[in-house]
């Protein structure tokens, strides 16, 4: 157990699984020049302010999978857990990658809490989706004022927050989640 999970144990991963490269392993191995490297970094930069029309897509997403579990909450069907969590898990952890890659760190770290937060929660109940929707709206805050970089104190007092209501749930439901798994 580790403390970037809440010192629970890992009920599922959202990494990404890297596919074999075909391609490379026909081409060989070998590096970039640096003017390559450095056209590809200019790029980046040029267009690091495209990131908000991206990041919409994702919290869409997010949102719409967030929707459907509080449907499945509400009708009470208990079968879609992981493909609700998935749905909800999936546009965070994109949010996750492209945050720091288009200069917004601070969205990269909520968001690497909530699929922290993700993957030791057993079940989807309504304090969940509520702690979901809370991540949802401080990213969206963050994209919307487009807060560059780490936010400062106050950017870690949002995380700070967020970190402290996963915590808060996990140990008010500790006696019922099933950690043997």
């Amino acid at each position: 157990m580790d403390e970037d999970h809440f010192n629970r144990p890992q009920l599922r991963d959202a990494t990404f699984i890297k596919p074999p490269n075909i391609i490379k392993a026909k081409v060989g191995d070998g590096g970039l020049s640096d003017a390559i490297l450095n056209r590809a970094q200019a790029v980046l930069e040029q267009h690091a302010k495209d990131f908000k029309p991206l990041a919409e897509i994702y919290l869409d997403q997010m949102q719409a999978g967030i929707n459907e579990a509080s449907e499945h909450q509400a009708h009470g069907v208990v079968n879609e857990n992981e493909a609700d969590i998935a749905k909800i898990l999936f546009p965070c952890v994109q949010l996750k990658a492209n945050g720091a890659m288009f200069q917004y760190p601070l969205v990269t770290r909520i968001a690497q809490r909530f699929v922290q937060f993700m993957e030791v929660v057993e079940r989807l109940d309504q304090e969940t989706l509520e702690i979901a929707t809370a991540f949802h709206k401080t990213i969206k805050i963050v994209i919307n004022a487009q807060i560059k970089g780490d936010g400062g104190e106050q950017g870690d007092a949002l995380v700070e927050e967020l970190n402290n209501a996963c915590k808060r749930y996990l140990d008010k439901h500790a006696e019922s989640i099933n950690f043997d798994k």
